[in-house]
């Protein structure tokens, strides 16, 4: 056995970068390249694991030490897991987020609040929030199906592995749960808690299946964390935080699966048992006998408060290695490598301790395909993988990934093929394979349309089928010997799952309209078993004998205008001008500051059809290649655009007309006076930008205009600059963005334009996150677009105080751009960093100014003061709760927030009498 303890992993504090902070968390990646840890600092950092293995690239640091830091938690973060299939990585902290991180290969940038520079960019993928307190463990479940979060708020909640949206939360513990795992195969799922019990929950229904409570009736309540673990074989579970003789010896509780009893107990520890972790492989005892049940055992380790770590042997009644005093402080995690030779340990010393073993050491390793057959010899069959999900691909085999580098498979994605041919979806391609990105008006079962581009739609039908395994099994209950008894060891009966259906998110290929594009479920085609059977010769298949109810004289399908016509494909190309053209005063024609659209032949499901002859212009809505309803116009169509509420298009003589979604003028023929340059629709809000460089945004549920027409003249003034997009809000606030690197909105109440955000702040705001690639907020998406757009600026010499006051400002600019989209999550996210911000730098006149503007009047009034109590949708006050923690967690403002929370209370209890 080698060991090592790498002083180079450390978080640091922002204060001292040379004191340490504790880690809570350590978990190392399925390719065994990396690992990932969690710690005090809110942040999630992660390092190389050759320069841990080997001291020469250590010395040459080559590949680099840290790897990236994460800083997007405003709390302590205590758990840190991968996916198994390396794709992604999930943490949980005590801000009561669990957050999703997915690997940009081409971001990369400064770390917040410290001059380091990550060589590799994790990006926040989704933040699921839901707890009402501290994340204290996280776990994925076999093919990454299901990931569990459990914490100080007494909840379990399951969210979807795929999908990341949330499945159940379980809510039957009375006290923090601190402990959560998977079996192998994903049938039952085991959470520990401080109310001195272990449930176990099946996953088919997330039902109880088992409360365990004899061996932790005596164990106390000071432990961090209750973090137990699922033996490979799936027999057994070894739980921390028991103990025997009414609470004066310490142990690891062994579970029997089955029989959910604890008659084994791993015993040597001087102090309460923190964590449990086994080792992911099944070993045999003797390498040269055959594969059977009295040849196998499994390895466990065990980290306690007592600064110890012990590696245990099933059917052995001592330790194979205790390490003790590797630590100044109790252990707070373990992680074991995918090939089974490694074991991380980390401490809330601040320091991560690794012991690499020779296969000998730990007796004969199974081989994967052996340990495959074992397990379905007793039943442990897992099932499928979802057909057309990737992201639970195992990192073993001849296609594994290199250690030295990170080769992550794609994200869940369904076949593309089999969900267009049923769905009608597909691309074209012109002038050698562009693709033309088609505007989909998407109809659903509640009449409900959502444009969406046909050339990147992702859908998935998940079917998850369950095993129920029944195993009981014995030990010895003399002592402290951990066995396994196959005697009474019975085949798993199988039991089928109810059939479970998701859909992936499409990100936007648009740029950041955060509303349509970047999200949103869409409607699935759904078999009925009913309609796939023929019942008699004559009847074709998929039809049903008609009933008594329905021999009447309604027809087979109602009359729509145009209904008669099947769809023909059209190449989509640009035709010349014909018919009626636009043809302004030539005073007017000079004044054109947009070019026009150019007159196309469109191929959409909201379709305009441009003759090139004289006949004159469709506009169609197909749906499954069949006319739902048509319209002829004057004037060929030169843009369009769907939302969930209607249909507009724009013609070449400056009128647009809109539809709903049955084909009715909703409104009047709106005249722009020029052509239209640009067009967009989200929700009821359309945004409509003429030639002429006018922009109106009306509200078509209401039927007026959300302010008067504006020029955007004074955005485009500069020489060389152009609009790249122009799209809409909900609330009816337009987003420009220019080629300049700045994004504007409009401000009615100002009566001016402002500035949302500019590529300024990328010279040395320490949280510009650029490159954010299917981000589902609004200002980020804004925010990485503009870095796609940025050039390389040349590094210069920057005054002392440069990153503080351009990160200080960016985080203000976020906050008003986040106000004036109407974006409460960007807003709060945001604020809680420019508090972490100020807290850090010791702004004690900028904290006292922002908790005023939040506490507000101390009297206050509905209707008697200009104060608002809310801001997005969000009361102020309960912001300011926040925002005082981060204070409270300071050096520096910990007396002003607590002197302000005690106001705080004092206020909520007058206001409540």
């Amino acid at each position: 056995m080698r060991f090592t303890k790498p002083s180079w992993v450390m978080h640091k504090d922002s204060a001292k970068d040379t004191k340490r902070l504790s880690i809570f968390s350590v978990h190392v990646h399925p390719d065994g390249s990396r690992i990932a840890t969690g710690g005090l600092d809110a942040k999630v950092r992660i390092w190389s694991t050759k320069p841990i293995l080997n001291s020469a690239s250590e010395r040459s640091n080559r590949p680099p030490k840290s790897l990236c830091t994460l800083s997007m938690h405003t709390g302590p973060v205590l758990t840190v897991r991968w996916a198994h299939s390396g794709r992604w990585l999930a943490s949980g902290s005590d801000d009561e987020i669990v957050m999703i991180w997915d690997l940009d290969p081409s971001g990369r940038g400064k770390v917040f609040g410290s001059n380091e520079i990550n060589i590799e960019n994790w990006k926040p993928l989704k933040r699921l929030p839901g707890h009402e307190s501290d994340v204290t463990d996280i776990a994925w479940a076999p093919e990454d199906r299901y990931l569990a979060s459990v914490g100080l708020d007494s909840n379990v909640i399951v969210w979807c592995g795929y999908t990341l949206e949330r499945i159940r939360k379980l809510d039957q513990h009375n006290g923090f749960v601190k402990g959560v795992c998977f079996d192998p195969v994903g049938e039952f799922m085991a959470t520990q808690s401080d109310d001195k019990s272990v449930k176990i929950w099946r996953t088919t229904d997330w039902g109880l299946e088992a409360e365990i409570r004899k061996p932790f009736e005596d164990s106390p309540g000071s432990t961090f964390f209750r973090r137990l673990s699922w033996s490979p074989d799936g027999a057994h579970i070894t739980a921390s935080n028991a103990t025997n003789n009414r609470g004066f010896v310490f142990i690891a509780a062994v579970i029997t699966r089955g029989l959910w009893t604890s008659e084994i107990s791993l015993v040597g520890h001087e102090n309460t048992v923190e964590v449990a972790s086994y080792n992911p492989h099944i070993f045999l005892r003797n390498p040269s006998a055959p594969i059977a049940t009295s040849n196998i055992c499994s390895v466990v380790a065990l980290g306690a408060d007592d600064r110890s770590v012990s590696i245990w042997q099933t059917k052995s009644a001592r330790p194979l290695i205790v390490a003790r005093e590797v630590f100044e402080r109790q252990i707070m995690d373990l992680s074991w490598s995918r090939d089974g030779l490694t074991l991380y340990a980390a401490s809330s010393d601040g320091t991560v301790a690794v012991f690499d073993f020779d296969a000998e050491e730990l007796e004969g390793i199974a081989p994967y395909g052996a340990q495959a057959q074992y397990l379905q010899k007793f039943g442990f069959v897992p099932p499928p993988v979802p057909e057309g999900f990737s992201h639970g691909t195992s990192c073993e085999g001849e296609h594994a990934p290199s250690a030295s580098r990170i080769t992550p498979p794609p994200s869940p994605t369904p076949r593309a093929s089999t969900q267009a041919s049923q769905s009608g979806f597909g691309t074209s391609a012109v002038n050698g394979g562009e693709q033309i990105n088609r505007l989909v008006a998407k109809k659903s079962k509640k009449k409900h349309v959502q444009p969406v581009l046909m050339s990147s739609i992702p859908s998935a039908s998940t079917t998850l089928s369950k095993v129920a395994p029944s195993v009981s099994g014995r030990g010895p209950v003399n002592g402290n010997a951990l066995g396994i008894s196959t005697s009474e060891r019975r085949p798993l009966a199988a039991r089928a799952a109810p059939v479970s259906r998701s859909v992936s998110p499409a990100p936007s290929m648009r740029g950041f309209d955060a509303d349509i594009e970047m999200g949103g479920s869409m409607d699935m085609e759904v078999p009925i078993d009913s309609l796939d059977q023929g019942s008699s010769p004559e009847m074709p298949k998929g039809k049903r004998k008609a009933s008594v109810m329905e021999l009447d004289d309604r027809p087979v399908r109602p009359r729509t205008l145009g209904g008669d016509r099947n769809r023909e494909s059209v190449a989509v190309r640009e035709i010349a001008r014909v018919g009626e053209t636009w043809d302004a005063l030539p005073a007017l024609r000079s004044a054109e500051v947009l070019p026009s659209p150019p007159v196309l032949t469109f191929e959409d499901v909201l379709e305009g059809r441009n003759s090139e002859g004289d006949g004159p212009t469709e506009v169609l809505f197909v749906s499954s290649k069949q006319t739902q309803w048509l319209d002829y116009l004057p004037s060929p169509v030169v843009a369009l655009t769907a939302s969930p509420s209607f249909c507009a298009v724009a013609t070449q003589d400056g009128s647009v007309n809109i539809y709903s979604h049955t084909g009715r003028r909703i409104m009047s023929t709106l005249s722009l006076g020029s052509p239209c340059a640009m067009i967009h629709s989200c929700k009821s809000a359309l945004l409509l930008l003429s030639t002429l460089g006018r922009l109106s945004c009306i509200n078509v549920k209401s039927q007026s205009a959300y302010f008067p027409p504006v020029s955007v003249d004074s955005l485009i003034s500069t020489p060389n600059c152009t609009i790249l997009s122009a799209t809409i809000r909900p609330n009816g606030a337009p987003v420009i963005q220019c080629s300049s690197g700045i994004t504007y909105s409009y401000d009615p109440q100002l009566s001016s334009w402002i500035k949302l955000s500019e590529r300024w702040w990328a010279e040395g705001s320490d949280v510009w996150q650029g490159r954010q690639r299917s981000n589902r907020e609004v200002v980020a998406s804004i925010e990485g677009a503009i870095s796609t757009t940025a050039g390389t600026s040349e590094h210069r010499e920057r005054p002392e105080w440069w990153n503080t006051a351009l990160t200080l400002g960016h985080l203000e600019s976020k906050m008003h751009a986040s106000k004036a989209l109407d974006s409460p999550t960007e807003y709060k996210q945001a604020l809680l960093l420019y508090a972490k911000k100020i807290a850090d730098e010791g702004f004690r006149a900028k904290a006292e100014e922002l908790i005023r503007d939040l506490f507000g009047p101390v009297f206050w009034r509905p209707g008697r003061d200009d104060w608002c109590p809310t801001i997005v949708g969000m009361l102020k006050r309960d912001l300011l709760r926040e925002v005082l923690s981060v204070f409270a967690r300071s050096k520096t403002l910990t007396k002003l927030a607590l002197d302000w929370q005690d106001t705080l209370k004092k206020a909520t209890n007058d206001e409540s009498t």
